[in-house]
């Protein structure tokens, strides 16, 4: 069967509502973690206060999108878990061309919706420097475990779970990483567009994009090889189309 055949989901949606979805999911998301990362800020000297705020706000909002979206898009809202399902041969290159753009101006129109409910500038610059190795180490890890976490639980056929696992890793993941746990191309790229206690700066994107890419190649595999009990051979051929 070649992959243009193999339908994402079967339901009635069309391509455009499904896209529509990402859009919406990654800009509600976004503008979560901006929106309250300005609220915290402003109401607390603390940074540990803040980040928690921070913290329950996105992992609130993750559960409500997955939830709300799964059954029409598939509620990706990262280009990286469109890429997974696509080198699973589980979407069409179709869905990965109207997904991921929607997913980065989602993104984009995210942190403009925040910065314009907080009255500040719909963009601007420039976020923190956050370019270290262990940050670069921490988007590895975050990145593996967000994509094993998926793959495990589709795999496992327990679907039904993914909005509370996902929630529940992203929570984790933004204390025990000192990168707080992006994992996410798209809300990458949105966060280095705000000045506020959720930005990055533009310089930081060879760590995220290089920690992401880096986890991504590793999870893949990795999850065939454990979920679907293939062999290493076989896991690794997963990244060649035939």
């Amino acid at each position: 069967m070649e992959i243009e055949d193999i339908e994402i989901i079967e339901n009635n949606y069309p391509l455009y509502k499904k896209s529509i979805c990402e859009f919406m999911g990654t800009l509600m998301l976004v503008s979560s973690i901006i929106g309250s990362g300005i609220m915290g800020d402003e109401l607390s000297i603390d940074n540990g206060v803040a980040l928690l705020g921070n913290t329950i706000s996105t992992v609130g909002m993750l559960y409500i999108i997955i939830n709300i979206f799964g059954d029409i898009s598939g509620a990706h809202f990262n280009p990286l878990v469109t890429l997974m399902f696509w080198f699973k041969q589980e979407i069409t290159t179709k869905h990965v061309l109207f997904y991921i753009p929607s997913q980065i101006m989602g993104g984009i129109t995210g942190t403009i919706t925040a910065h314009v409910m907080f009255n500040y500038t719909y963009i601007d610059f420039p976020g923190a420097h956050r370019d270290t190795t262990g940050e670069f180490i921490s988007e590895i890890v975050s990145t593996f475990g967000l994509l094993t976490t998926i793959h495990g639980l589709v795999s496992l056929n327990k679907k039904e779970i993914v909005p509370n696992a996902v929630s529940m890793y992203i929570m984790s993941g933004y204390w025990f990483t000192l990168s707080t746990c992006f994992a996410n191309p798209a809300v990458t790229i949105a966060r280095t567009l705000t000045p506020t206690f959720a930005g990055i700066s533009i310089r930081s994107w060879p760590t995220y994009f290089g920690g992401q890419t880096i986890g991504f190649f590793i999870a893949i595999p990795f999850s065939e090889w454990i979920f679907k009990n293939k062999n290493i051979k076989q896991s690794i051929e997963i990244f060649i189309f035939k």
